[in-house]
């Protein structure tokens, strides 16, 4: 029981400190319990590491609260019976950016899990190892492909980019990508300033971080809801709330393309050695 605990608090702490830094915190967590945990089986890993993310999805709440809160106003807001202002389009667009993205992602994301989740293989932590390796390679590739920041704010949101974004969000399912760096990077390329960009990704997470874990983990409440897990949960919580605002401004300023692909070769590398 000691040494699940001590795993959990490890797996949590992990989950909240590499969440805010474009370098898949999934992937670190997968890391961590396929070579030190020696858990290899796909459908525990999934699980886990979505998890896990329960924990930064409240810091992130946290952390949004006021931007959720103008989100859950305009999505309650009733135009016939209410005598307020109709809510702005700054807080209309952002809105449907997230349903459209939501829905999209969802679906993807759940079609790609399942499929992991299928695969009748008998997988080592090596292979684990090299494939997220490979994926983190892409992670990297994308994050050194933006060259320039544009102008573009909330205000300026297109249908299109909600469609985009909700593709590239759903492709995160996969550990190795890290779903900040990849919808950051997108954001960026399709002319968003850095500040809407990273704003924007993780007000995407909160939806699509919930209903994964009700989707997924819910029906499994009994085995995923346990005290150690928990103790995970938590870790991940108080973790993701201390280091959110530090970690959040240091990856704006710094570009985390090169160590991203420096760290994947090397993983690569060691299984191959």
């Amino acid at each position: 029981m000691q040494s699940i605990l001590i795993q959990q608090l490890i797996l949590g702490v992990i989950q909240g400190i590499t969440e805010w830094l474009p370098i898949s915190s999934s992937a670190m967590t997968t890391l961590i319990m396929t070579n030190f945990f020696n858990i290899t089986d796909i459908s525990i890993l999934i699980h886990q590491a979505l998890f896990l993310h329960l924990g930064t999805f409240f810091a992130a709440l946290i952390y949004f609260r006021k931007d959720v809160r103008h989100l859950l106003k305009s999505l309650f807001h009733s135009h016939k019976k209410s005598k307020k202002p109709r809510p702005s389009p700054e807080t209309k667009k952002p809105l449907r950016f997230l349903i459209i993205t939501t829905i999209i992602s969802g679906i993807l994301g759940l079609v790609i899990m399942k499929f992991i989740s299928s695969i009748d293989l008998e997988l080592t932590g090596k292979t684990i190892t090299f494939v997220i390796g490979l994926l983190l390679f892409v992670t990297g590739g994308l994050q050194l492909s933006v060259r320039k920041k544009g102008l573009r704010r909330l205000i300026n949101i297109e249908n299109s980019d909600s469609i985009f974004l909700g593709f590239t969000q759903g492709l995160a399912a996969l550990p190795g990508i890290s779903r900040s760096g990849i919808t950051v990077s997108t954001l960026l390329l399709r002319k968003f300033n850095d500040t809407t960009a990273l704003r924007l990704s993780f007000l995407m997470s909160l939806p699509i971080v919930l209903l994964g874990n009700i989707f997924l983990n819910l029906p499994d409440i009994a085995t995923t809801f346990t005290y150690t897990s928990l103790i995970g949960l938590l870790a991940s919580f108080a973790f993701g709330l201390a280091t959110i605002h530090a970690l959040m401004k240091l990856s704006k300023k710094i570009n985390f393309g090169w160590f991203v692909l420096i760290f994947a070769m090397l993983m690569m590398l060691s299984v191959l050695i």
